[in-house]
């Protein structure tokens, strides 16, 4: 490690990368260094002067994670050449991406049923070269065939977004055609407006194929989640009733809504048969903001993990977390014992996080509290490592079947989980059951930090697995996809779409009259004690979520 002077303050350099400058996008070298024990980039444009952004929250959780950093498979059959272009220039997935797509985005409309001045998807009349992006089922069938042609692993996980992709009528026939071409997993990314107003949409979409629906969820008040409060504890009993799981999807932002982050933990807690995970988007700030607002309402992982731990009493404390990338060892192993590839989650160490909580009466039990993680995930590399090296293969699963025990403290154990037993059918039998099992009866939480242009690094670029399906047969990398619209999102998408007027000709309506009229909240048709599972729904709302202008809530 080299000490560096900067800004007077002592600083220790923890590495060089590559970023871009927020204003002109000029590509730059960047630090990535330590300071007061928090992580911090920074990098000086020749025209706009320094920009320098806290990173990590955390030093020694930025150390902890970095031990499970790991390159990943890459991609065999890039779409598209790296040539002498500089990342992210040439995005899409080229050569020196570093990992397999794990879950790819595909957007099938930008028209949404709110008018949320912030989004990033947008179909509003009014606005300058507005357009409706909304691909044909055939454009969507090319796109999904162009995923599970990813080698050396097929995609196999598709996110519908939008938008608000329940806004397309033919959403089933676009579940059916992913089902079709081969993808085991489909989510759906809804505010669930739909979900709660068209009490059958549940049943429709879980016949067609979904699996779960990742539900935006900011709040447990009016105040943090105007978008949807009212609406959600509907939608939820819905997806209840058909069986039909969910992932709440808060986009934290710092001084709005951090204050809730046990209270959001909690709302999941008492509604665990149906909301499977919570996963928390720390927000990714977009457009011109000057330091002192990024300062006001910028937010990392583990500032949002240390809130995790204070609002929930230290039940889920800050030791439960792990990068997600540690995972690694496990999909090492069941490659070693299949002899084929495998999926890989080798995102950036800074992230992602996560950890699985399960109830034990009305306290939750990390599963880090009760098994040796880091010894666990040691043992499968050793023993991956094994099976690589020729050893037989009965003797190893032998040795797995009798070590896995030990590392879970059956004394700390909540009581009915039988966790050796699942972990074995998972790993060693390939018994997807059991996984699912293991599911049912855990709660994951999640942590998902999306860069934007002041905190972008091409480290975790190059590393990205959360991808966009694009209609000119690209998959491109979330924060390239998103954090420069200029040169991905709102170059091809207005390519692929059509003027407003144009779409309201052929389908003789308007983009108005598919708003949502808020007939579902207080006073506008839903009555106060219908039982539904938020009990906050006649919270007064006369003071909502209101932010400065440039500001992702996520998607």
């Amino acid at each position: 490690m080299e000490t560096i002077q900067l800004e007077r303050t002592e600083t220790k350099l923890i590495r060089e990368t590559r970023s871009i400058c927020p204003d002109c996008n000029k590509i730059l070298p960047a630090n990535v260094f330590e300071r007061e024990g928090k992580i911090w980039i920074a990098k000086t444009c020749p025209d706009h002067g320094e920009v320098e952004e806290l990173y990590f929250g955390s030093a020694d959780m930025y150390y902890k994670f970095a031990k499970f950093s790991h390159n990943g498979k890459g991609i065999e059959n890039p779409n598209v050449p790296l040539e002498k272009c500089a990342c992210p220039t040439n995005c899409g997935l080229c050569t020196s991406h570093l990992s397999h797509s794990g879950l790819t985005n595909l957007v099938i409309t930008n028209r949404c049923d709110l008018t949320c001045w912030y989004c990033f998807f947008y179909a509003k009349k009014g606005v300058e070269g507005a357009y409706v992006y909304e691909p044909t089922q055939d454009t969507i069938r090319q796109m999904v065939q162009t995923l599970r042609a990813e080698r050396p692993v097929p995609g196999n996980a598709i996110q519908i977004t939008g938008g608000e992709p329940t806004l397309r009528d033919d959403l089933v026939d676009i579940v059916r055609i992913c089902r079709e071409e081969g993808v085991e997993h489909i989510q759906l990314n809804s505010n669930a407006i739909n979900l709660a107003q068209d009490p059958d949409m549940a049943r429709r979409v879980r016949e067609a194929g979904v699996n779960t629906v990742y539900m935006s969820f900011d709040g447990v008040t009016p105040r943090t989640n105007p978008k949807n409060h009212w609406e959600a504890p509907i939608a939820i009993e819905n997806c209840r009733k058909v069986a039909l799981g969910i992932v709440l999807v808060p986009t934290v932002i710092k001084s709005i809504n951090d204050h809730e982050l046990g209270g959001l933990i909690r709302f999941g807690q008492r509604n665990m048969d149906v909301i499977h995970a919570v996963n928390f988007q720390p927000v990714s700030l977009t457009g011109r903001l000057s330091k002192t607002e990024r300062e006001k309402y910028r937010i990392t992982i583990p500032d949002c993990i240390q809130r995790i731990e204070e609002q929930t009493n230290g039940e889920v404390d800050r030791e439960s977390w792990f990068p997600v990338p540690s995972c690694v060892p496990i999909t090492h192993f069941v490659e070693a014992l299949t002899k084929r590839p495998r999926y890989e989650l080798s995102i950036h160490f800074a992230c992602g996080a996560g950890t699985y909580v399960f109830k034990d009466g009305d306290k939750l039990v990390p599963i880090a509290s009760f098994v040796d993680l880091e010894g666990m995930l040691e043992y499968l590399e050793e023993k991956a490592d094994e099976l690589k090296s020729g050893k037989n293969k009965y003797l190893v699963v032998a040795k797995v079947l009798a070590k896995m025990g030990t590392f879970i403290d059956r004394n700390k154990q909540p009581k009915g989980l039988a966790l050796s037993k699942l972990l074995f059918n998972a790993l060693v039998k390939n018994d997807y059951g059991a996984l699912g099992a293991f599911h049912h009866k855990s709660m994951f939480l999640g942590m998902m930090h999306f860069m934007d242009k002041y905190n972008h690094d091409e480290e975790r670029l190059r590393r990205c697995d959360i991808h966009y399906l694009s209609p000119d047969m690209r998959i491109i990398p979330f924060c390239a996809f998103n954090v420069i619209p200029e040169w991905y999102r709102d170059a091809i998408q207005p390519k692929y779409g059509i003027p407003i007027e144009q779409w309201e000709r052929e389908h003789h309506t308007t983009i108005e009259q598919g708003l949502y009229k808020g007939t579902l909240r207080k006073g506008k048709g839903h009555a106060s004690g219908c039982g539904c599972p938020l009990g906050a729904l006649n919270t007064p709302s006369s003071e909502l979520l209101t932010i400065e202008n440039g500001m992702i809530m996520g998607k």
